[in-house]
């Protein structure tokens, strides 16, 4: 493993001694992006294979995006939900026909727009199915990662989401990720809805069995359930359609979205869904005051613009095929199983090759960034914007780590 050079071993002190200890990075103190590529502070460049968990699907620092931001900047950031802006209904109309859902909830970080569907799935239960107020219950999946608030985490399985943050919400229900029967057996008069990613990304790209999404889709049509996917790491590209639920030819009742939606210039987020739906909402019953601002609203247009003009989706099909096919190949006894859909893979690795941190430090030595997940999957989603052979060069980089 590389020695840290001088800059980098300040800052990283500093953060270390300044800063709450609520993540694990790796070692690298990055200043500058640019498409694939991001630059440490001390000169070297690395390709970026995480995309900041899919936020930056357009590529780091993406000039149209930027544009957009910097001219709105100039003239409004924020009103508050108090006033209307001109960049918000816009940005409503663009989302809307290019998703197909009839209504969009502006909202800011993802875990947010976790919770604006949350409510909307419970408050829908209670007005147009008349569940007993109190008593509605949602169906998840074990193995989950939708966010980090209280709310959220209560029904997560990961040991260090929950630990010591209860009492947690009630009203959930975990069942085993996959499992359709399972998913049947939990239903009962007080389930109003199920709620799930279409693939699990910080579990590790853990993508269901085929038929599992339109399984899910026929128990909600058949015992009067919202189907609510959360596709704010899959959604907009990574795997090769707009949304992951397109892989089955399904339409959810509402999906969250985020990450993608602003390019990684911004936070911005969004809760979408048809209009009986979304209709459960009300003046002063749910908001946000930076939700839908014109700043956000601009980098979200712009975002969307460069995903639709530069063909990204497709961009990610095509590539993808040729991802998968390349880590299949590589030679290696390190491998348990390659998982890939569109440009998103888990490389999961035997518990004998001894975690894959390892591995990812020396990516990183190689001049390649990823994450390691659940001990011993590495992550891979570079930013949609890569190209074959830069696919091959990482690829190759990452066989001879796993060959040594």
């Amino acid at each position: 493993m590389a020695t840290l050079a001088a800059k980098s071993e300040a800052l990283i002190a500093q953060e270390n001694q300044y800063g709450a200890h609520n993540y694990h990075p790796l070692d690298v103190v990055c200043t500058k992006g640019e498409g694939v590529f991001l630059t440490d502070v001390d000169g070297k460049k690395y390709m970026d294979f995480l995309a900041a968990y899919s936020a930056v699907n357009q590529g780091h620092n993406h000039p149209k995006i930027g544009e957009a931001m910097i001219a709105q900047i100039k003239t409004l950031a924020l009103t508050s939900r108090a006033f209307r802006n001109d960049q918000f209904p816009p940005l409503l109309e663009k989302l809307c026909k290019l998703t197909g859902f009839q209504k969009a909830l502006m909202m800011n970080s993802g875990a947010e727009a976790v919770e604006t569907a949350l409510k909307a799935m419970r408050k829908w239960g209670y007005d147009k199915k008349g569940i007993e107020y109190g008593k509605a219950e949602i169906i998840v999946a074990d193995g989950n990662f939708h966010g980090r608030t209280t709310t959220i985490v209560g029904f997560s399985t990961d040991p260090d989401s929950t630990s010591k943050f209860g009492p947690f919400t009630p009203g959930f229900v975990i069942v085993p990720y996959g499992d359709l029967e399972a998913v049947k057996k939990a239903v009962n008069k007080n389930t109003c809805a199920i709620f799930m990613e279409p693939i699990q990304g910080e579990g590790g790209v853990i993508i269901p069995p085929k038929g599992f999404l339109k399984g899910l889709r026929e128990v909600a049509d058949q015992n009067n359930l919202l189907l609510v996917l959360d596709e704010i790491q899959s959604g907009l590209g990574r795997t090769g359609k707009l949304f992951a639920f397109e892989h089955e030819d399904i339409r959810p009742d509402g999906v969250t979205i985020g990450k993608a939606l602003s390019g990684g210039y911004y936070p911005v987020s969004a809760f979408l869904a048809n209009d009986e739906v979304m209709d459960v909402f009300t003046p002063g019953i749910h908001g946000s005051t930076y939700g839908g601002n014109p700043l956000g609203c601009a980098v979200a247009s712009a975002a969307l613009d460069v995903l639709v003009d530069e063909k990204l989706v497709e961009k990610a099909a095509e590539l993808g095929r040729h991802l998968e096919a390349r880590l299949k190949g590589m030679k290696t006894d390190k491998l348990k199983e390659v998982r890939v859909i569109g440009l998103w893979a888990g490389v999961q690795l035997k518990p004998e090759a001894g975690g894959a941190r390892k591995y990812c430090y020396l990516l990183k030595d190689r001049g390649m960034l990823c994450k390691d997940t659940h001990v011993d999957t590495i992550r891979l989603a570079p930013p949609l914007v890569i190209t074959k052979e830069q696919i091959d060069w990482a690829v190759d980089q990452l066989e001879a780590v796993l060959q040594a």
